[in-house]
């Protein structure tokens, strides 16, 4: 399994328990009054509102607070003005990260994710100083409990899918870019159950690490995973499972 596979499995784990304390409410209130301010307050004719109202669903969050949030995104209840900002650079042994961010303080919010790059031995870049490093992919999650490999195979290739592989307990779905949406309702209209559906940035190359500076990348990610206005962490690294253990203490 590959270190963003890898990565991509325990975020899953991690958010599952986030939920259940209500801690991931923050950054999916974020998510959605952007979506919703940039695209319309439609879920059905925003497809980025549409993937977070789904993610705020998955994590229990109340109808209100969905709601509440597509109105303050649309202007029909006061509310903090967020903004969608990146951040590009190299952390410990030369991985390049991709880091999506939501903010309503710019400054203060660069200021902090320079400040982690440089304490973990990273430095931030300037934008598109690693972006071409990482290609935009759909990725869409199923339960492997519901379906043998070759009977959704068969679904995902008609719904336009490019592949498929197995992680523990689920099958990962890759998309192009702009397939994403199509292929999402196929498999809506097919009744296959979703356990999640983002839009990701996937490497192109990587770099293994191991030892000290594994250690040290897996907690600037997760420090990074931690920081309110973060919504999301790309990062080229491969680590090898048993190694990723050891750190992770699994």
């Amino acid at each position: 399994m590959s270190g963003h596979s890898k990565w991509h499995s325990i975020k899953h784990k991690k958010a599952k328990v986030d939920a259940a304390r209500g801690k991931i409410f923050t950054k999916l209130i974020k998510e959605i009054t952007v979506a919703a301010r940039m695209g319309g307050g439609d879920p059905d004719m925003n497809p980025r509102l549409r993937v977070a109202v789904a993610a705020a669903k998955a994590a229990n969050m109340p109808s209100k607070n969905v709601d509440n949030a597509i109105k303050k995104g649309t202007g029909e209840m006061p509310g903090v003005v967020y903004e969608d900002v990146s951040y590009e650079g190299y952390g410990p042994g030369g991985v390049a990260m991709f880091i999506e961010a939501v903010t309503d303080n710019k400054n203060r919010t660069v200021a902090e994710i320079r400040h982690l790059f440089s304490k973990h031995g990273g430095n931030l870049g300037e934008s598109g100083s690693v972006a071409w490093m990482f290609e935009r992919k759909g990725m869409i999650t199923v339960p492997a409990e519901n379906y043998s490999e070759d009977e959704l195979f068969e679904i995902i290739i008609e719904a336009g899918a490019e592949e498929m592989e197995r992680e523990g307990d689920s099958y990962v779905i890759y998309t192009a870019f702009e397939d994403f949406n199509e292929v999402r309702n196929h498999l809506e209209e097919k009744g296959v159950t979703i356990e999640s559906a983002e839009l990701t940035r996937i490497p192109q190359n990587t770099v293994s690490l191991a030892g000290k500076e594994a250690e040290q990348l897996m907690k600037m990610m997760n420090i990074l995973d931690e920081h309110d206005d973060v919504q999301n962490v790309f990062a080229n690294f491969d680590i090898e499972d048993a190694e990723m253990e050891r750190i992770l203490g699994e």
